[in-house]
């Protein structure tokens, strides 16, 4: 849908793809990466989480880092460089000239085949 735009672009940050849980140094999952209902981050995963984030967007599509390895180390972050002082895009990481990455297909079902069914189950659900 913006793949022909060159003003706007939307690209999948895939830090999060291939994360565990991370361990503590007895093995067991680091609680302190945790809020209190041990699902959400707690103030030091969602740090962890944005630096991972931030990393992504500056590192070209097709070489994205696809995990993240917990490690609390503030020197991991990256910054953008003189050569590359830009987010990453699939056009300015060198893939602008080639086919599209979605090829847009008909939908399966047509769209009157969901009308008639939808109206044939509430007229069969009325009797």
């Amino acid at each position: 849908r913006y793949e022909q735009r060159e003003d706007f672009a939307v690209v999948m940050q895939p830090f999060f793809r291939n994360t565990f849980v991370p361990l503590d140094s007895n093995g067991k999952p680091d609680l302190s990466f945790f809020s209190t209902d041990c699902f959400h981050f707690s103030e030091r995963g969602y740090a962890e989480m944005a630096v991972a984030l931030w990393n992504n967007m500056l590192e070209p599509v097709g070489e994205k880092q696809s995990y993240n390895n917990f490690t609390h180390d503030r020197s991991k972050l990256k910054c953008p460089t003189l050569e590359k002082p830009f987010l990453f895009t699939v056009r300015n990481s060198g893939f602008g000239n080639t086919a599209p990455i979605s090829v847009k297909t008909e939908p399966s079902v047509p769209y009157w085949a969901v009308i008639v069914a939808a109206v044939a189950g509430v007229l069969a659900g009325s009797l």
